[in-house]
Formats: structure tokens, C-alpha cells, sequence
């Protein structure tokens, strides 16, 4: 058990499977530049670092090409973002016991909100396709501020928003990133196992808990 006067999630991966839509968004962009489309499970590895690290990953074929400092061709990004606004949300649903881990949370009059590194132009339409938004009195979008997860900053600015204490916040996510976010801000951290963990194991990450599913997070906080 943990004790938590506000919750904070991640988006993709944690909330909700978006990768049929990033993989349609992709094999467009690569049609467009005349190359073959990717595989599925690929996509599945490549997602967490945000669009122009997925556009990188993508191009390179490997998860490594998110390392370089440089930002990805132009003209890739256009043509991925053309694409994704069209996919958004088309075929993005919520994991297995979202909807009812998050009504639980509000049943506990716990405030809630959302912490990504996807673009704000992206989150919102997302969320509220997805029937999400209601739930979160704050939405950070990667690009709203001058750093992005794993760095603590959109955690510690929600936390703000929220007006409670980073201690006695605690964040659910699915990545090494989020881990390091949360932990960095000084959060609890609780991790679900599903996600898009750029292929690795959560188990492998000294979280506060491993969840099956949101509605067991809300159970866990005192």
C-alpha cells in the first residue's frame, strides 16, 4: 500500500494501446518515401521517446537511432504527423481495467492527469476519442515544455497543477522512462507490466509496485 492524494499516468502504453495507429501513421510515412512498410511488433519497441524519435527509429530500423541529437528528415516528420493526425485515435483502445481503475480513482476523489511525450496536438484529440478526458484535470503534452520524460520536470510542473506535493503523488506508467520521471520528481512509482518498454522488462526496475491493471493500482493506495 501507498499513500497518494493525486495520481498521475502515462498515456500510450499504460491508458491505451495506440500502437495500430502509430504502425498505420508509420507505413504511410514510408510509403510516401518509397520504402516498405515496418512490422507491428517493431513499432511496439520503438514508441516512449516521442513522434521525432519514432520517425528516427523507424528510418534506422533500430532502437538506437532515438540516441542521435539530430532531429529526423523534415520531410519524414511532415508526412508521419499528416498521417498520425488522420489515425489518431481510430484504433487506440484502453487496456484492460483503465476504465474501471480510473473510476475508482475518481470514486476516491483522487485528482488525475496524464503525462506524455506525444504533442499536445495529438494528446488531446486522443483523449477525448478514447472517452479519457474527463477523467484528468491535467494533460502534459511533450511539447509543452522545455523537457520531456525521463526528466522530471512535466512531472514535478503536473504535480503543481495539481497543487500536492510530489510526495504525495504517485505516478503509473509502463517504461524506464516513466520510472525515472516519477522516482527523479520524488513520486511513488507503480509500473504495469503491458506496455511499450522499448522491449524490456519492467520486473527489471526497482518500482514501488508491478500492477496487472489500474483498477489493481487503485486498490494498493492507502
Amino acid at each position: 500500500m501507498v499513500a497518494a492524494k493525486a495520481v498521475l499516468l502515462d498515456l500510450d502504453g499504460t491508458l491505451l494501446d495506440t500502437v495500430l495507429d502509430l504502425h498505420a501513421a508509420a507505413c504511410g510515412m514510408l510509403a510516401d518515401l518509397g520504402r516498405p512498410p515496418v512490422a507491428l511488433e517493431d513499432i511496439r519497441a520503438y514508441v516512449g521517446r516521442g513522434i521525432p524519435n519514432l520517425v528516427k527509429r523507424v528510418l534506422a530500423g533500430k532502437l538506437e537511432a532515438a540516441d542521435d541529437p539530430n532531429p529526423p528528415p523534415a520531410d519524414a516528420l511532415a508526412s508521419f504527423k499528416k498521417h498520425y493526425e488522420h489515425f489518431n485515435g481510430r484504433a487506440a483502445k484502453p487496456f484492460p481495467g483503465v476504465l474501471e481503475g480510473l473510476d475508482a480513482l475518481k470514486a476516491r476523489a483522487l485528482p488525475l492527469g496524464v503525462i506524455t511525450n506525444k504533442a499536445q496536438a495529438f494528446t488531446i484529440p486522443l483523449l477525448e476519442r478514447t472517452g479519457l478526458l474527463p477523467y484528468m484535470s491535467v494533460a502534459v503534452s511533450g511539447d509543452q515544455l522545455p523537457r520531456t520524460k525521463p526528466d522530471p520536470m512535466p512531472v514535478i510542473w503536473a504535480c503543481g497543477r495539481l497543487n500536492v506535493s510530489p510526495a504525495d503523488t504517485l505516478l503509473i506508467g509502463d517504461s524506464v522512462h516513466d520510472f525515472h520521471a516519477g522516482k527523479n520528481a520524488g513520486c511513488k512509482v507503480f509500473l504495469v507490466p503491458y506496455g511499450y518498454n522499448e522491449g524490456q522488462d519492467v520486473h527489471g526496475l526497482a518500482a514501488d509496485a508491478i500492477v496487472a491493471s489500474i483498477v489493481e493500482a487503485a486498490h494498493l493506495i492507502d
